[in-house]
């Protein structure tokens, strides 16, 4: 191990070994592996969770079951924005590569595990929350510290290219894995987490063999009552969104629950303590100094508003297409995965055509102008999407999604690159991870957030829409009305998941009693698509409102991120915040 001065001269020394040394490309074919599989991870599952609940003999839509479905999305994302920050501090502390390697150890093991579930229905279920939360912590080192790995191995007139390959490769992963979930779950349900055995076990081999240590060590002592604030306070607050989804007594929601209400004020109360605790002690897990940083404070603020619209945004295009306009166009249900991920690869296309691009943008001309660029078509995709009819013409929506998942790629690149140039050098860990806390808490949140709207709005149409339906195919008044006055969450999530609910809804009993010609309607593949349709694009215009509403915020926050910080052609100009971050970009 080698540990270098905190000076920027003696950094700059190191620069012109590091432009002729191979070992930056290896660190960046490494890390970019990692950061992609980590993030595919997260979204391999979203779309693959039909084949997932059948492979295990799990109904989905059972009281109690709904849990699982939330977990198996949820605990992901949960356990990555809570231990990216931690990880990253660990680091800087005892070596960035060390705690790299171990993750990706940790995400392979996990990763087998996950692949040899055992055990059937609910147990079954358990088995994969579980491991999947081990294959989590395994991600949150990969993810905490490899922009840390890449800012240390690459000169300055090159990170903004390198962190907006390693950015790209990880907002990919979330894409492509949306449409390779679709894909591998046509196979077998197994093979969602298959994928990840080779490629983990080789990249892990590799990593060990071929990572050193060119960054700077930073001892000090744990934060032991921080940590413990931190983790216990942003988890709390997420299980509190999990389960304010869930239906409480006669409300939709859960969000007047006793339970989840004081979970979310013990949490935010935890969170409160954490910042008291920070600003006390002498080696605090997070330095607060760093939202000082004007580049800083903005671009994690872009990237979480980012990073909520964009998450909300794939749950919601999901839906549409596996409970909704597939089904409507002929394909049966147990296909709607498959082609559901066939459809959206536009928008995976997109992200891949600009990302890379915008990267290298980013070095030349700085991250202002891109990032804020981004962010604007961002939010413009959603304000196109909001006139798109529930049933649509594909290349309409096509354009729009390629859109939005170029805005995705041109504003990534840039923000990572600002956020990572702005910090200096002995805090990259730690920086990674707050950057990498913000984008998986958005994600998470947008979970929350996004069905909260959607539930809220299908609470005000969908139950007469329904009980009417109902009634037309001849059921019963007193039947209809049961069904149409439960909680429509149970809708939603059939929705997502490409199944068809009236038969959970209404009972075997009561089915029976009607001719088999309206059995066959009300449970075939057109009924309920076209039932949920004008509730479900009620909502549609609600949530995407929302999200281009953010994209505003987003792009304000990147237009008062100030001038350049990294770069080889223009100085930095903006005054004592920046010219602190040029001390750690340069």
């Amino acid at each position: 191990m080698s540990i270098s001065p905190p000076s920027s001269d003696a950094e700059q020394a190191l620069v012109p070994h590091r432009s002729g040394d191979r070992y930056k490309w290896t660190a960046l074919t490494n890390t970019t592996a990692a950061v992609f599989m980590s993030a595919l991870d997260g979204s391999i599952v979203l779309i693959a969770l039909p084949a997932i609940f059948e492979g295990i003999g799990l109904d989905p839509l059972a009281a109690g079951n709904i849990a699982y479905l939330l977990w198996m999305i949820m605990g992901y994302r949960l356990v990555q924005a809570v231990l990216v920050v931690t990880v990253g501090r660990f680091g800087d502390m005892f070596g960035r590569v060390r705690i790299y390697n171990a993750g990706f150890a940790v995400f392979t093991v996990a990763s087998i595990l996950l692949s040899f579930d055992p055990l059937h229905g609910g147990h079954a279920a358990m088995w994969l929350i579980g491991w999947r939360l081990l294959q989590a912590i395994g991600g949150s080192m990969l993810q905490a510290n490899s922009a840390a790995i890449l800012t240390d191995a690459f000169p300055a007139e090159q990170r903004g290219f390198a962190l907006g390959v390693n950015q790209v490769a990880g907002l990919a992963g979330q894409f492509i894995g949306l449409v390779a979930g679709g894909l591998l779950a046509a196979l077998d349900w197994r093979s969602v987490f298959w994928v990840n055995v080779p490629v983990g076990v080789f990249f892990t081999v590799w990593a060990y063999r071929t990572l050193r240590e060119t960054g700077e060590r930073q001892r000090a002592r744990i934060d032991w009552w921080g940590n413990l604030t931190f983790a216990v306070g942003l988890s709390a607050v997420l299980i509190a969104t999990t389960y304010g989804l869930q239906p409480y007594g006669r409300h939709t929601m859960g969000w007047t629950s006793p339970l989840v209400v004081g979970v979310l004020l013990a949490g935010l109360a935890l969170l409160a303590a954490f910042v008291l605790i920070e600003r006390r002690v002498a080696a605090p897990m997070i330095e607060l100094s760093l939202f000082r940083l004007r580049a800083f404070t903005a671009g994690n603020l872009a990237g979480l508003a980012i990073s909520i619209g964009r998450g909300g945004m794939q749950f919601m295009l999901i839906i549409w297409l596996q409970g909704i306009w597939l089904p409507l166009r002929g394909y049966a249900y147990s296909d709607t995965p498959l082609w559901a991920g066939i459809f959206m690869l536009p928008l995976t296309a997109g992200f891949l055509a600009a990302g890379p691009v915008s990267g290298y943008l980013s070095d030349r001309f700085g991250s202002r102008g891109l990032s804020t660029a981004g962010a604007l078509l961002f939010g413009a995709s959603f304000l196109g999407l909001v006139f798109v009819p529930i049933n649509f013409s594909y290349w309409v929506f096509a354009a729009l999604i390629a859109l939005n998942g170029a805005a995705s790629g041109i504003f990534a690149s840039p923000n990572s690159s600002s956020i990572m140039g702005s910090v200096p050098a002995h805090q990259r860990g730690v920086a990674s991870g707050m950057r990498a806390t913000f984008q998986n808490s958005g994600t998470a949140v947008s979970i929350a957030v996004f069905f909260s709207l959607m539930i809220a709005g299908l609470a005000s149409s969908l139950p007469q829409t329904l009980t009417r339906g109902l009634e037309e195919h001849g059921v019963p008044h007193a039947a209809a009305a049961h069904a149409g006055s439960l909680p429509p969450v149970s809708s939603l999530f059939a929705a997502q998941l490409g199944v068809n609910p009236i038969q959970h809804l209404l009972g075997h009993a009561t089915l029976a009693q009607l001719p088999a010609a309206q059995q066959h309607a009300l449970t075939g593949r057109e009924f309920f698509p076209a039932l949920i349709s004008g509730p479900f694009h009620s909502g549609l215009v609600v949530v995407f409102a929302f999200a281009a509403a953010l994209a505003m915020l987003a792009a304000l926050a990147s237009v008062l991120r100030g001038a350049r910080t990294t770069g080889p052609n223009k100085p930095t100009t903006d005054g004592p915040d920046t010219a602190l971050a040029r001390t750690g970009a340069e």
